[in-house]
């Protein structure tokens, strides 16, 4: 069944069965494999993407949920935010092993673009649903508060 949305400003016609999770379609349809997969019950926060400005899980999400929707991967995420929490994220070299940032700066982005001068509560509460297996976590709200500031 063909379905259309808007991945990371342009529009998509994919032609799959309605059921197939967001994921697959933008890793294997769509090719973009920056949104990862790891757990796939919505748990650990690497397949996060943007709908419409707000943070899903795109392993949970069926893709016919997404359709006429705006959907941003960390291939898109371009805003003022999210290339604000990139540049942090490298001058406070947060990533160890990487696999969870893609995940990471996106959760970041949408609380960002919510509350552009979170707490340290509001930024471990918001970035909870996101694990990292390396337990960079001091590094991350380093980043974002110093994206925050520059912003």
């Amino acid at each position: 069944m063909a379905m259309t949305f808007n991945l990371n400003g342009i529009d998509r016609e994919v032609d799959v069965s309605p059921d197939t999770p967001l994921l697959w379609v933008i890793r294997d349809q769509l090719g973009l494999t920056g949104t990862k997969y790891s757990c796939g019950i919505g748990q650990c926060g690497a397949c996060s993407v943007l709908m419409d400005g707000e943070i899903v899980r795109s392993c949970l999400l069926p893709v016919s949920k997404a359709t006429h929707r705006q959907i941003t991967t960390i291939e898109g995420a371009d805003s003022k935010v999210a290339v604000a929490l990139k540049q942090a994220w490298e001058r406070l070299q947060v990533p160890q092993c990487g696999f969870c940032q893609s995940g990471q700066i996106i959760s970041a982005t949408a609380l960002l673009m919510r509350n552009p001068h979170p707490t340290d509560r509001e930024i471990d509460t918001a970035m909870a649903g996101t694990l990292c297996r390396c337990s960079t976590y001091n590094r991350i709200r380093s980043a974002i508060k110093q994206a925050a500031d520059s912003l």
